[in-house]
């Protein structure tokens, strides 16, 4: 079966540059638009064998599963270009609830699919996805954004920070022809929402319905005090920082979250650790 687009993503004019294999479809997709392309186009293959995730780690993907990236090029700021990570999610999490439906018919296989801030899809509380979304600016002035997602079909990785899983271990049969279908589609709705970031909000909304509820442990020199968190999402700073506005009890804390779901952050002598 061949990787093809959706039809919502061919009737919006969407390009796919498909591959039996290679090293990393970011790499490729950056490589076409310092070369001059600035349509938009999918870069998607079934094996990759170079691929990479946040901070450097690499990211595989074995024969039958799906490494797929978006070239966008835009005339926005690179802080609205960011946002772009957060349709990605949806894109990847409802494009997963689509094919999941039709294979739940087939075996009668359900699974909960949620979003981690800032770049992995869930499924059963288990890394399934993770988008990585990388930025140029082309000699035009403009930003040639690409959006990678890579996402375990057939086989997830081991020794990994966060324990992963793949819709096969899951009993989700379905092929990574099928969910890239799904995904161009969805991407094409979700995108034209986005509408250079003046749909974020819609955006917004719709990705906290996907997010499970935080924990934030503070150890303070009194010792650990338990917090729920009941957050209100606000405007993404520049690349994808985002300032989370919290109560409980009375206390109102505001912080600036980078990268806070892998580590420990200090704020002044206190610590902060985030828990799903």
């Amino acid at each position: 079966m061949a990787l093809t687009l959706g039809p919502r993503a061919r009737a919006a004019g969407y390009g796919i540059n498909a591959f039996d294999h290679i090293g990393s479809t970011n790499a490729e997709a950056l490589t076409a638009a310092r070369g001059g392309l600035d349509q938009p186009t999918w870069f998607v293959t079934t094996e990759q064998t170079a691929g990479r995730g946040r901070r450097q780690r690499v990211w595989i993907a074995p024969r039958g599963n799906l490494a797929s990236s978006i070239l966008e090029v835009l005339d926005v700021a690179p802080a609205q270009a960011a946002t772009l990570g957060f349709a990605a999610g949806l894109a990847l999490v409802e494009a997963l609830r689509q094919v999941s439906v039709e294979a739940a018919v087939r075996s009668g296989t359900a699974v909960d699919y949620s979003l981690k801030w800032p770049n992995d899809v869930l499924a059963n509380r288990q890394k399934l996805s993770g988008i990585l979304l990388e930025a140029e600016a082309t000699r035009d002035g403009r930003l040639a954004v690409v959006v990678g997602m890579g996402t375990n079909v057939i086989a997830a990785p081991e020794g990994t920070p966060y324990p992963a899983v793949s819709l096969h271990a899951l009993g989700v049969d379905v092929s990574a022809e099928d969910l890239f279908s799904a995904l161009s589609d969805r991407w094409a709705d979700l995108f034209a929402i986005w509408d250079r970031g003046r749909g974020f909000g819609d955006i917004r909304n719709r990705w906290l319905l996907s997010a499970p509820a935080l924990l934030i442990i503070l150890f303070a020199a009194t010792g650990p005090l338990l917090i729920v968190l009941v957050y209100s999402f606000l405007t993404p700073g520049p690349y994808g920082d985002v300032v989370w506005k919290f109560q409980t009890d009375g206390w109102v804390g505001v912080f600036l979250q980078r990268d806070i779901f892998d580590d420990t952050i200090s704020i002044a002598d206190a610590h902060l650790s985030i828990f799903w």
